[in-house]
């Protein structure tokens, strides 16, 4: 019981720091991040997997 309290702590506490960095973020490196994953998103919805049969030679 202990130690999955001691884990849940340590989520928060993790989630809490990401916060925290988060918001020492200016405006500009949020836009800019959001547009690269935007950018990133949109590449792979495009993304078309093929599959070339192994062929033995």
């Amino acid at each position: 019981m202990a130690m999955t309290e001691n884990k849940e702590s340590n989520f928060t506490e993790a989630e809490i720091e990401q916060l925290r960095e988060g918001l020492k973020r200016t405006y500009k490196e949020r836009f800019l991040m959001a547009t690269r994953l935007y950018k990133i998103q949109l590449t792979m919805q495009k993304a078309v997997i093929t599959h070339k049969p192994f062929v033995v030679k």
